[in-house]
């Protein structure tokens, strides 16, 4: 009974992340992560786990965002193939990584993610910006680097630093870059998660559960981008996350 009933919850819980971060193009592991790590889990197993749900999001927001043609395809095959290395070193150091460093770098992650959200809403954002006027290459790839080794290592998809990447460097607009960041996620994260497969790390029944919801809440969030209002979801999803960040920090003080 307990163990349908978790899920149950994990299924819901997918749904929610699913439909925030298609909506966004964060791919929904930044929901996943902290209740997994709550959860006790060991950090390859969170992110791993993670990363299933995560695969799904994006494979069913690609789909939807695909019919409406709003990705955009060349300069995310760069960015995808140039995050594959990362993703593959994220996935050794998810197994060499403290549970206690796991908490305190993930709790900045969130912190970031915060700061990324609530930006993200204001009209800058909205409107999309002006590009950079300097080669921004050099830095994305980069960032596209960074950003594999984030979504491995803690299961998150890698969207908090594609999508304000693709708005700042390339002058996209929100309509065109969480889109394009989703298909972006959609190969990192597949191929952290086959990496993870290998070793043996994710815990199936939770990520299959997790799957389930993600992949309806993907598919319903790229229906209702730019249908629906967001401030009030940026703000509720801020507030949860800077709660989770200081439970992780609170944890980490008490155990010393």
């Amino acid at each position: 009974m307990l163990d349908a009933a978790y899920i149950i919850i994990f299924i819901a819980l997918g749904i929610g992340g699913g439909l925030f971060g298609s909506i966004i193009g964060i791919g929904g592991g930044i929901i996943f992560t902290p209740v997994l790590t709550l959860m006790g889990l060991p950090p390859a197993q969170v992110s791993s786990t993670s990363l299933v749900a995560v695969t799904f999001t994006s494979i069913s927001s690609v789909i939807s965002y695909a019919r409406h043609k709003r990705i955009k395809y060349r300069i995310a095959c760069k960015i995808a193939l140039l995050s594959v290395p990362g993703a593959i070193l994220g996935v050794y150091l998810s197994t060499l990584i403290s549970i206690g460093l796991f908490k305190l770098f993930f709790s900045i992650i969130l912190i970031i993610a915060v700061i990324y959200i609530l930006y993200n809403g204001s009209t800058k954002f909205e409107k999309g910006t002006k590009k950079i006027q300097f080669n921004p290459y050099p830095v994305l790839y980069s960032c596209a680097f960074a950003a594999g080794i984030v979504s491995s290592l803690f299961g998150v998809g890698g969207g908090i630093i594609f999508v304000p990447i693709l708005l700042l460097l390339m002058g996209m607009k929100m309509y065109e870059a969480a889109p394009t960041s989703q298909f972006i996620i959609m190969i990192s994260s597949a191929t952290g998660l086959v990496i993870h497969a290998i070793i043996g790390n994710p815990n199936y029944v939770f990520a299959m559960s997790l799957s389930v919801g993600a992949f309806a809440g993907g598919v319903i969030g790229a229906e209702l981008s730019g249908h629906i209002r967001e401030s009030f979801l940026q703000i509720f999803l801020s507030i949860s996350l800077l709660f989770v960040s200081g439970k992780l920090i609170f944890d980490i003080i008490d155990d010393l």
